[in-house]
């Protein structure tokens, strides 16, 4: 199972996301993360900042690394539909994906009635569900075929059908391990991949990534802040059974 930390990006400057990522990936975290929202969830009067500039910098700053798919991975949790065209988002990605080959993540959701607030402050149409969920299977085939990891956001049944159809892994976020076991087995199983805010201990942040290994999760993701040093230890605990 891999890991991977959610930069802290609700702030004016990406001088702390600099500097988390650099910390999480000198650790030996499999890769970082943004969210795409313009204010923090019902926080309107706090900042955020874009996620593709954010992780485009990130990847000028380390450097090239052998495009092989081992890391490390750049990726938004998760990017929503609607905020932009299709077309746009695509362009976004597939830049990154130039920038680093085979390291891309992209992570994409449709948003809900808790994000609606944020399209309609800036003029942005909040189209039905169905019409947002097609878009999103639409853009997962789009990256998918260009040879892109794509997974898709939301752990309700419905949700797997869309990640099949577009050959994305399912992204459950602070699920319980019963409900990614329950997505990931069977003849129907998916990928799935898990996202949750930070652990409020090093126990809770152990016996998390233990029961997610048992359920057959491939990622945990962990918000902002957490000790890093103590993800990675965890996680090669959880990979060995322990």
């Amino acid at each position: 199972m891999r890991t991977g930390v959610i930069l802290p990006t609700f702030r004016d400057r990406p001088e702390d996301a600099s500097e988390a990522a650099r910390l999480a990936l000198a650790a030996g975290v499999d890769g970082v993360f943004c969210y795409d929202h313009i204010w923090p969830m019902g926080q309107p009067e706090r900042p955020a900042l874009a996620p593709f500039p954010i992780l485009g910098a990130l990847i000028g700053s380390l450097g090239p690394s052998p495009p092989d798919g081992t890391g490390p991975f750049f990726g938004t949790l998760v990017a929503r539909v609607g905020l932009a065209p299709n077309g746009v988002l695509a362009g976004q990605f597939m830049a990154l994906e130039h920038l680093a080959p085979g390291r891309i993540i992209a992570g994409l959701g449709t948003g809900d009635s808790l994000s609606e607030a944020e399209n309609r402050a800036y003029g942005i149409p909040f189209t039905p569900a169905a019409e947002r969920r097609a878009d999103m299977v639409e853009l997962g085939r789009a990256l998918k075929g260009a040879g892109m990891t794509v997974w898709m956001a939301g752990g309700a049944a419905a949700r797997i059908v869309e990640a099949q159809a577009a050959g994305a892994a399912l992204n459950v976020w602070d699920a319980d391990p019963a409900l990614v076991a329950a997505r990931s087995e069977g003849p129907d199983g998916l990928e799935v991949t898990w996202g949750g805010p930070p652990p409020t201990s090093e126990v809770q942040l152990r016996d998390n990534l233990a029961a997610l290994s048992r359920a057959g999760a491939t990622w945990a993701v962990f918000g902002w802040p957490i000790d890093v040093g103590d993800l990675v230890a965890a996680a090669a605990v959880a990979g060995s059974g322990g």
